[in-house]
């Protein structure tokens, strides 16, 4: 646990520069091309006592593994639970290897909370794609003594360039009329 919190303090603060990875033998293993692609992840929501939670993820970016970007947890009515951060989902070559030849695959990760004091908190998902460039995920973590359980769509965009902005889930769920 203690490995991946440093992992994630690393990547969020742009430390040092990416490892080259030596090719993959394993026929298994994701292409290069599957690798580099932006991980867009869906809104989701869920009940609580006299409220709804919402879970919102920014786009997601792949580096040596790990998938990084922020997240923000809107609480309505009750606002001043809401949270925000930085997420690190670990996907290794093989899982994301299974996901895109339409095999379920199990993924772990960290979200850290932002400011002063900031929680780390584990959180574990399964990917079910429908296709080779999206499908169904089951993202669930622990807040306090209740399991937060989410289950938005997720695709993969287009390795992002420097000319043209990183589309948000939400801009890209409204470019095409969702």
């Amino acid at each position: 646990m203690k490995q991946i919190i440093i992992l994630l303090a690393l990547v969020t603060a742009g430390c040092g520069a990416p490892i080259a990875a030596p090719p993959s033998t394993n026929p298994a293993a994701a292409s290069p091309a599957a690798t580099s692609r932006i991980l867009l992840i869906g809104p989701s929501s869920m009940p609580v006592s006299a409220g709804k939670v919402t879970l919102i993820i920014g786009p997601l970016k792949r580096v040596n593994g790990v998938y990084t970007g922020d997240y923000k947890i809107k609480v309505f009515p009750y606002f001043y639970k809401n949270e925000e951060g930085r997420l690190a989902i670990v996907v290794s070559d093989k899982s994301l290897a299974a996901v895109t030849h339409g095999k379920a695959a199990a993924i772990t990760g960290t979200a850290l909370t932002s400011g002063k004091g900031g929680k780390s908190r584990p959180i574990a998902a399964t990917a079910t794609p429908v296709d080779n460039n999206g499908g169904k995920l089951k993202l669930w973590f622990m807040a306090g003594d209740r399991k937060m359980i989410f289950e938005p769509a997720y695709h993969f965009a287009g390795k992002e360039t420097a000319a043209a902005p990183a589309l948000t889930t939400e801009t890209h769920l409204v470019a095409q009329g969702l």
